[in-house]
């Protein structure tokens, strides 16, 4: 399985990984963040997230990767709270295998994914139950590098429909500052630089591992 959230809880853990950080647990909620970072009790622990987009008073960082460049994140273990990216990996525990994918890593997540020599399922964290162009845009780029390692590969018609729109902005996934709308709006609150970093095409091999036995996120789950 893949879990998408591109604007911005899967670009944010990839960046928090690529950058040091030991490991990211996903919660449902601020309050249980807040709890749980505080029985960590040994200064390794930070929690961050937001909600509808805004940050979360009292926390120390948002769901921001620009914020997660800091070296400060180094070493730490990070709850992480957010509108959907996280609701959606917890919603996708059960799988046999949890890989995070957003533009940043398409090709080494599709990647991965197609080694397993299993079925493929993609979900896309969207909007409150909505679709959102970006998450269907980088869906729709995993499937066609899937395709491309597995010719056989049969797809869904959601598949089908998600390769076309990935097929519209393989060329220059910058458009999607412009198309999609989570995009206009975290540029008019000021997120710009946000939105930057998180629609950029396979700038890292870091595919992320959810890990629910551990309830862990981690870069490197051997």
């Amino acid at each position: 399985m893949l879990v998408i959230d591109v604007l911005r809880a899967s670009t944010t853990i990839i960046t928090a990984l690529s950058n040091g950080c030991d490991a990211i647990v996903p919660v449902a909620d601020p309050q249980d963040a807040r709890r749980r970072a505080s029985e960590a009790r040994n200064g390794s622990a930070l929690v961050a997230g937001e909600r509808q987009g805004e940050p979360i008073p009292g926390f120390d960082l948002s769901n921001s990767p620009v914020e997660f460049q800091s070296p400060h994140v180094r070493g730490k273990t990070v709850y992480f709270t957010t509108s959907n990216g996280t609701r959606a990996l917890l919603a996708s525990r059960a799988a046999n295998a949890i890989g995070i994918a957003a533009l940043v890593n398409v090709t080494a997540a599709a990647t991965w994914a197609a080694a397993a020599g299993r079925a493929v399922t993609i979900v896309c964290a969207g909007s409150h139950g909505r679709r959102s162009l970006e998450d269907w845009t980088c869906g729709g780029l995993a499937v066609e590098r899937i395709l491309a390692a597995v010719p056989a590969a049969v797809l869904t018609q959601a598949a089908r429909d998600a390769l076309d729109t990935g097929r519209q902005y393989a060329a220059d996934v910058g458009r999607l500052k412009r198309d999609a709308p989570w995009a206009r709006r975290l540029i008019a609150a000021g997120r710009a630089a946000d939105v930057d970093v998180c629609l950029r095409l396979d700038t890292t091999k870091l595919v992320p591992r959810y890990v629910p036995n551990v309830d862990k996120i981690v870069g490197d789950p051997r």
